[in-house]
């Protein structure tokens, strides 16, 4: 069995066997979580949970691997000085390295608090403990970790406020100015505070039932936009054209997304169409080595952008691909060349690729705040964008810019990255990301 990321679930051999279109309305039950509270038995579903992790991450007995190989360790050549000098962006990772970073994947995490705290959100959205997978826990204590900085400064203070019953002109402007300082933006703040005041009028509520309905508030605007989950469909040709300002992490988005799809099964290309910046073709082919997925690219120094994706998708179609990664331009200094350019490439795709299914993703640097929300806008008015990548939620990122894209926007968040590794970004959950931003 393989596990479908975009999906968040196993992907059954007989489910491979089927060719009809995945419609994205059979999303699975994480996108809908009860507002109950986790089951009483949480311990026991951790326990569960934590036993079948670790026989995942057993290796196999010594009995079962040959003798040569057990007795004849291959070596990896030592790096040459000139290619450790390289960026880190232009470095090929070697076996070696490849080895220790799927070994780290794998290896079991402690049972400690955020151990708990990710069973909790798991069993909350009605996972099973034996359907679960070391990655996922790992997912979501990178999530908790990076946003750590706007949940510390958010929950305590927000507690202490709600719980005083009816709020009062002091604790609205105390609670404006908290999630003004988390990015939330003021169009959001105020539905937020409307909100809380109707609320807290018709019933006094404790610090932690406020703080649940809260939870709500902010999820249901994180799902305003809709169907959130952008999964690939099988048997079929997907493009999904990745855009975004040069900074925002668009590259290596691009080699994030192509390494979730090789995880999860999808036979996945890119195209290196980000022609005109500097060493951007050798970036995306670095990330694309690393994701062991095939970059289709012109070396010839500022090629045309619309003839790489033609030949991107010859390619993919001879390949029986079902998923291409295009890396456009992402210059706004001259918004009409770079508009024209975007059109050429969609006139591209739609006379030579009639039968796929197109996505326009907008890659957007979470640290940026509001700055970051306003080079959106540039985008979403004229490139046709479909969704938002929300990326670089490490840490220095205030969280509650998701709130501000989805409200500012109007557009859903497809995928978050929470770090710098490959495995770094996931596709977009609102209940965990809540949970992750606002748990005591």
């Amino acid at each position: 069995m393989v596990f479908n990321w975009f999906k968040r679930s196993f992907d059954r051999p007989e489910d491979s066997q089927n060719a009809a279109p995945q419609e994205p309305a059979s999303a699975p039950p994480e996108e809908n979580p009860p507002s109950s509270p986790a089951p009483p038995d949480l311990l026991s579903w951790a326990k569960t949970a934590y036993s079948n992790l670790q026989q995942q991450s057993d290796p196999a007995p010594e009995a079962e691997i040959p003798a040569a190989t057990a007795a004849q360790p291959t070596a990896e050549p030592e790096p040459s000085p000139e290619a450790a000098s390289l960026p880190f962006w232009l470095q090929t990772e070697t076996e070696a390295e490849r080895q220790a970073r799927l070994d780290a994947l794998a290896a079991p995490e402690p049972f400690d608090e955020s151990f708990l705290w990710s069973a909790q959100v798991l069993a909350a959205q009605g996972r099973q403990p034996t359907d679960i997978t070391v990655d996922e826990i790992k997912w979501l204590k990178r999530l908790r970790l990076g946003l750590d900085k706007t949940r510390l400064g958010l929950i305590n203070q927000l507690k202490s406020l709600v719980g005083q019953g009816p709020l009062d002109s002091d604790a609205v402007e105390a609670i404006e100015a908290l999630l003004l300082q988390a990015d939330v933006g003021v169009a959001a703040t105020d539905r937020i505070i409307a909100a809380l005041q109707q609320k807290l009028r018709q019933e006094t509520l404790p610090p932690d039932e406020a703080i649940a309905y809260l939870k709500e508030i902010l999820q249901q605007m994180l799902d305003a936009p809709g169907e959130r989950l952008l999964v690939p469909e099988k048997n079929q040709l997907n493009i999904w054209l990745i855009t975004g300002v040069n900074g925002a992490g668009k590259t290596t988005t691009i080699g994030k997304l192509a390494h979730t799809a090789q995880q999860s099964g999808y036979r996945t290309l890119i195209a290196a169409a980000d022609t005109f910046r500097a060493a951007a073709v050798e970036q995306v082919q670095t990330w694309g080595d690393r994701a062991g997925v095939a970059v289709i690219a012109n070396p010839t120094a500022n090629a045309d952008p619309a003839a790489v994706v033609f030949d991107a998708i010859a390619a993919a179609q001879a390949r029986n691909t079902e998923l291409l990664l295009v890396d456009t331009a992402g210059r706004l200094q001259n918004k009409k060349n770079l508009m024209d350019e975007l059109s050429k490439i969609r006139r591209i795709i739609d006379k030579k690729a009639t039968h796929a299914r197109i996505e326009s993703l907008l890659v957007l640097d979470a640290t940026l705040g509001q700055n970051g929300l306003k080079q959106a806008e540039v985008f979403s008015q004229s490139a046709g964008i479909t969704g938002v990548v929300l990326t670089k939620l490490d840490g220095t990122a205030k969280g509650g810019v998701a709130i501000a894209v989805v409200e500012q926007l109007g557009l859903p968040i497809r995928f978050i990255g929470a770090g710098e590794g490959i495995q770094d970004l996931r596709p977009f959950s609102s209940y965990e990301f809540i949970e992750a931003l606002i748990n005591g």
